[in-house]
């Protein structure tokens, strides 16, 4: 077995050989005046059981060149499997036709990905779960719950109760709210066109007096986070964390997050937050030993899903 990386996230595979206890893999990339991207592996890999550590973080689009570029050149190297690992999947928000003569963005992707020669993906906290179903090869869908429900359950979460930023986010909002047995609020918010933020019309449930606990799978310009918190702050609430799986943080969102009520927004290394986007407010957990954990029983053949015990019935 070996692990390589693309230029995307290498703290969080470095980690991961790290809890594995494997060097992470030779490979050069290198970007031409032109544009074009130049990939290779610096060590053998014929027969190897490969896997390939690449997040869509900023430039996306050269990241799953380099992504692509990395298979290729696996499975030119005879490699005997070749899986993808995706931390955050590229264009994942794009799933479905929901406006005319539009891309399905994240089944176009899946096609790339298979083109390249990948065997297998790995991924986490897809934004909608029939993505799995675009794959024609076998995919692990990891989930970020366990390390999110034990953050929290490791802080005071007394008179509190879990948000849903929408309705659709609302079953899986649920299922946090039992498994850290708290009641669950859900807002009502429309999104106008195809515009980044979306405008809230009310919440359902019982806010007034509690502390708020705001669960997404990605937070992107921090727009409608921000809009729910100033909309929870006025129906009483006290206080406000929030809790994001996929730290996008685009354009200015760090910024907005600064100056906004929210007190702290809990996010996953899935994408790095570096330089600027390290502030305070936003505090990092890792998902290292989780894919540490489940590369290892992928190359072992062994389950995948007993990781999400007793977390197995999120979906």
């Amino acid at each position: 077995m070996k692990v390589f990386s693309g230029l995307s996230n290498r703290p969080l595979a470095e980690e991961i050989c790290s809890y594995m206890d494997i060097p992470l893999g030779k490979v050069e990339i290198i970007e031409f005046k032109n544009e074009n991207l130049f990939v290779r592996i610096g060590e053998n890999v014929r027969e190897c059981d490969v896997f390939i550590i690449q997040t869509s973080t900023s430039p996306v689009n050269t990241r799953i060149m380099e992504l692509l570029l990395m298979i290729d050149a696996m499975k030119h190297a005879s490699a005997a499997r070749v899986t993808a690992v995706l931390p955050y999947f590229p264009y994942v928000r794009s799933d479905k036709k929901d406006q005319p003569r539009i891309s399905i963005a994240a089944r176009l992707m899946v096609d790339l990905i298979e083109a390249a020669g990948a065997d297998r993906v790995l991924t986490m906290n897809l934004h909608s779960f029939q993505i799995q179903g675009f794959f024609r090869i076998p995919t692990d869908h990891l989930l970020a719950t366990p390390v999110l429900v034990d953050y929290f359950k490791n802080t005071d979460i007394s008179n509190s109760v879990v948000v849903a930023p929408d309705a659709g986010s609302a079953k899986r909002a649920e299922k946090y709210a039992r498994l850290l047995n708290l009641p669950l609020a859900i807002v009502d918010k429309r999104r106008i066109g195809n515009k980044d933020t979306a405008v809230v019309k009310h919440i359902i449930g019982d806010v007034k007096g509690k502390r708020a606990i705001i669960f997404d799978d990605e937070i992107s310009t921090g727009g409608s986070l921000i809009n729910t918190a100033e909309t929870l702050e006025e129906q009483g609430v006290t206080d406000i964390r929030a809790s994001v799986v996929h730290p996008v943080l685009c354009g200015d969102a760090v910024e907005r997050i600064q100056k906004s009520n929210i007190s702290e927004v809990i996010v996953t290394n899935t994408i790095p937050v570096e330089g600027p986007k390290k502030i305070d407010k936003i505090k990092v957990l890792s998902v290292g030993k989780m894919f540490a954990k489940a590369i290892r029983r992928i190359h072992n053949g062994e389950s995948v899903s007993v990781l999400f015990t007793p977390f197995e019935d999120f979906k």
